[in-house]
């Protein structure tokens, strides 16, 4: 067990229970316990293999190539129609949790197969964003920040728009862009370090929360 997760399941208001179930079946099967992203994540050999994080309404156990799995059961999700690799399971009960043991932990084992063969995600390609309105009538208002968002790496550019397309609401993706209005204009990526403490930089691994 690693101190930090321990210390963020304690911290945690919802899910407890599930998270420690959780964190005891992927222990068991021989994944190493880290704290990153701000969230537990479990480790093969130093490669990262899975997440486990809360949601409102369910906590997910993330398998971050789970696109390679067999999925037999046909129980994994993708967390958003653009997601080339990550898939989850997602639980609402400890009971839920447990009558799904054999299956999570054939999984599991199957992600550690497939850790081990080398096999990779064959991930597209693409250097065309179809904007949302939204960040095009902003864009448009606003010459310096239109420069800003098209400076920024195609990844960034893509991380940004991944999130603000995501909300249902106009309002929202609104409210969105103008919240991460400054990082686009400083050249920082929605999930780059803003603190200076991450060990894993320029991405944030969560480090600001214990500061």
């Amino acid at each position: 067990m690693h101190p930090k997760v321990d210390d963020f399941i304690q911290r945690a208001n919802q899910w407890q229970d599930e998270y420690l179930l959780l964190q005891k079946i992927l222990l068991e099967c021989g994944l190493t316990e880290e704290l990153k992203w701000g969230n537990p994540c479990y480790t093969y050999k130093k490669s990262n293999m899975m997440m486990i994080a809360g949601f409102k309404g369910f906590i997910a156990l993330s398998f971050l190539k789970g696109v390679l799995l067999q999925d037999t059961e046909k129980l994994l999700v993708a967390p958003g129609e653009n997601s080339q690799s990550v898939r989850y399971l997602k639980f609402t009960s400890v009971q839920e949790i447990t009558n799904q043991l054999d299956t999570i932990k054939t999984y599991i084992f199957e992600s550690i197969e497939v850790e081990k063969a080398g096999i990779k995600v064959n991930k597209k390609k693409s250097s065309h964003l179809d904007l949302i309105d939204e960040l095009k009538d902003k864009m448009n208002e606003n010459q310096a920040f239109k420069e800003a968002f098209e400076a920024l790496t195609p990844g960034r550019q893509r991380g940004y728009h991944l999130y603000f397309s995501s909300a249902k609401q106009s309002k929202t993706r609104i409210d969105r862009i103008e919240k991460y209005r400054q990082r686009i204009l400083d050249g920082i990526g929605i999930h780059d370090c803003i603190c200076g403490q991450s060990k894993r930089m320029p991405s944030c691994d969560g480090s600001h929360k214990y500061l």
